[in-house]
């Protein structure tokens, strides 16, 4: 079972999740800096200073007036927080779009590799004799006569 283990763990397709895994958990920490430090101010700007991060309503409990998220949460009290999604929306958006781009242009480098070694190929030659079917063509033409 060690054996099989080791195996499957020195695949390359796992070795390659493996440092995509790692790769995403730190750009994910990236997203969240963009959206939180230079997104979300500029949605408070058009929206008059509101920060979607802290924007909930209060389904059951009782929270203070004016309490942040975080209180809320800490009050025990049941509450929707839809700015916490919005954000989290926001996040999966930028990821997507950059995991697009990304795609995107290893798509445009293999592409442009395979252009390249399309053109260092040498052109195939025909051969310099006749091909089997034109010998067999003269063979039946001589036969006939």
């Amino acid at each position: 079972m060690l054996q099989e283990f080791r195996n499957f763990i020195a695949k390359g397709n796992v070795m390659d999740m493996a440092v995509g895994i790692i790769i995403g958990a730190a750009f994910t920490a990236i997203v969240q800096s963009v959206v939180h430090d230079l997104i979300n101010p500029i949605v408070g700007l058009f929206t008059g200073g509101i920060d979607f991060t802290d924007q909930y309503v209060v389904l059951a409990g009782s929270v203070p007036e004016g309490s942040s998220l975080e209180i809320a949460r800490e009050s025990g009290a049941s509450i929707f927080a839809y700015g916490s999604f919005l954000m989290a929306v926001v996040n999966f958006l930028i990821i997507a779009f950059v995991v697009f781009l990304l795609v995107k242009g290893v798509n445009r480098i293999k592409e442009a590799a395979m252009r390249e070694e399309d053109s260092a190929a040498p052109a195939e030659t025909k051969p310099a004799g006749p091909s089997q079917l034109d010998v067999l063509l003269e063979i039946r033409d001589s036969l006939k006569r």
